[in-house]
């Protein structure tokens, strides 16, 4: 049945290849939140390997046509799956629509389009060294791992919906982050799921790759989940103490930023962060920190002395608000006047910011335009409200407040990149992740988010408190499993005493090197395995 199916691929030319490709990328993408079916990626990936098989021509430039074929093939399973997967971004083009909203069809497909072209790329990589028989998968495996792990950090990095989210799907799975992170999980996922593809050989000469890598597959993720249920069965690393509350609004989109429904918002933040919930937690005294999400409210704090004296009515001696807001300094050489950042504030009993911190990977188009002048000029802008865009922090490093223990901050998309502690700063007691999904809606969009934040807790070893205006707020151990959160829409709070930490992961310690090892021993076995 295999041989057969896989035969029937590969002979596929033309238009029904590159539409084919498409259906089997679009069809990965129920690998990823809210679906979590990763199953059927034991499905797509083989399908996709059987079109590298079929891209094969004759002539005087064989060679190259057969490189431009394979990745014709990568592109459309690349754009089948990101179109797929990221549709919902449109959703934050049309919360302004009379502004944006002729953007939204061209970000819906160009956006997918242009992140396949890093599959095309990995397509061509894997054609270049290809040789048919079972083996041909460590090399798939190889330029896959190497391409997804490109993704990440290339023109700024996008790695969203990573084939390694898949196994980090279930909770014994994602417990491989705190050994080999994101980027190792994509290349063992990317090997896992090619692997049945092999049995899409005739068994002439290859009766034992047929068995052999197919049965490393399968040891592999019954050792992947071994290990997750060791560490899952480890004692529960003592609580911090601290007492937290995770405040989130659930303010409309079209309303956090409209200046008229700034004292609408601010009450319903102050209202919500003083309820009585229980007989221990009867108020906002009854915490160490009151936690807000990113940009809570639609102005600038030091420029509203009725908000300052309304955050020093709420928050008695002992309580911190930390809370995500604009801010900006004045610079006089700067062709603005002024740099305008997205930041994390603490705020004392007085109304005073003692400590902040300004985000530093800013999201393209959205918090800022790349090519800024030539942008605006052709009439683009930024999704954001601050005029020019905001600029970047220069560092994250622990923020440390009297009374919580220190904590490292995490703005928004910042909680998508793995590898988020500087190892060359003292190490921090538990993550801060504070955002505004309200753009996305009701969409996969909030809960890719989550899964991915989930992830970092478990690459850190450390708790994340999660702070999000429409949901999806989370309270996340240090094994990433949700110990409360607050639904999408949401309007009200999640009272916490501070998960405990692990001491500093494999992952931590030793960074990508695991993963760039893996991506080298697949290319070895696979050219060895070609030279033979």
């Amino acid at each position: 049945m295999f041989q057969a199916l896989a035969q029937g691929i590969m002979l596929q030319w033309g238009w029904r290849r590159i539409l084919l490709a498409m259906l089997a990328g679009a069809a990965s993408a129920l690998a990823m939140p809210p679906f979590g079916f990763f199953p059927v990626l034991f499905f797509t990936f083989p399908v996709f390997i059987w079109l590298v098989d079929g891209a094969v021509a004759s002539g005087t430039h064989r060679r190259r046509q057969e490189i431009l074929s394979a990745a014709a093939a990568g592109w459309g399973f690349g754009f089948g799956y990101f179109l797929a997967g990221l549709w919902w971004i449109g959703g934050a083009f049309l919360v302004d629509a009379e502004t944006f909203g002729w953007l939204m069809p061209f970000a819906v497909t160009l956006m997918p389009a242009g992140l396949a072209l890093f599959f095309a790329g990995g397509a061509a990589l894997a054609r270049v060294f290809w040789r048919p028989g079972p083996f041909r998968i460590f090399v798939f495996a190889f330029a896959f791992g190497l391409e997804e792990l490109l993704r990440g950090y290339v023109l700024t990095g996008f790695p969203w919906n990573a084939f390694g989210y898949a196994l980090a799907a279930n909770n014994a799975t994602m417990q491989l982050g705190a050994l080999i992170g994101l980027h190792g999980m994509s290349v063992l996922a990317i090997y896992i799921f090619a692997s049945p593809a092999a049995l899409g050989l005739s068994d002439a000469g290859h009766t034992r790759g047929r068995v052999i890598v197919p049965g490393l597959a399968a040891a592999l993720l019954v050792m992947s989940f071994g290990y997750g249920a060791y560490r899952l069965s480890l004692a529960e690393p003592p609580d911090m103490g601290a007492r937290i509350r995770v405040v989130q609004p659930s303010i409309p989109q079209e309303q956090k930023f409209n200046q008229q429904k700034a004292s609408e918002t601010l009450s319903a933040l102050l209202t919500l962060s003083d309820i009585a919930t229980s007989p221990e937690a009867s108020g906002v005294g009854d915490f160490d920190a009151v936690i807000w999400p990113e940009s809570a409210f639609p102005f600038y704090l030091q420029e509203e002395p009725a908000a300052v004296a309304a955050l020093a009515a709420l928050i008695p001696d002992g309580t911190v608000l930390i809370t995500g807001l604009q801010r900006y300094e004045t610079v006089p050489d700067n062709p603005r006047g002024y740099l305008g950042y997205n930041s994390i504030g603490v705020i004392d009993t007085s109304g005073t910011m003692i400590a902040h911190y300004d985000k530093t990977h800013l999201v393209p188009f959205g918090e800022y335009l790349p090519f800024q002048g030539f942008m605006e000029a052709i009439g683009f802008r930024q999704l954001t409200n601050m005029p020019g865009g905001f600029d970047a922090g220069e560092s994250r490093a622990p923020v440390s407040v009297p009374g919580i223990p220190s904590f490292l901050p995490l703005i928004c998309y910042e909680a998508i990149f793995p590898g988020v502690v500087d190892r060359d700063l003292p190490r921090a007691a538990w993550l801060l992740n504070v955002t505004n999904d309200a753009w996305y809606g009701d969409t996969p969009g909030p809960r890719q988010h989550l899964l991915q934040a989930r992830l970092r807790a478990v690459e850190e070893g450390l708790p994340m408190i999660r702070a999000a205006n429409n949901g999806i707020s989370a309270v996340i151990d240090s094994r990433g499993r949700i110990v409360a959160f607050l639904p999408l829409n949401a309007r009200n709070v999640i009272d916490v005493t501070l998960p405990g930490a692990f001491a500093p992961t494999f992952y931590v310690l030793a960074g990508i090197l695991p993963s760039l090892m893996m991506i080298l021993g697949l290319f070895l076995v696979g050219l060895f395995w070609r030279q033979r």
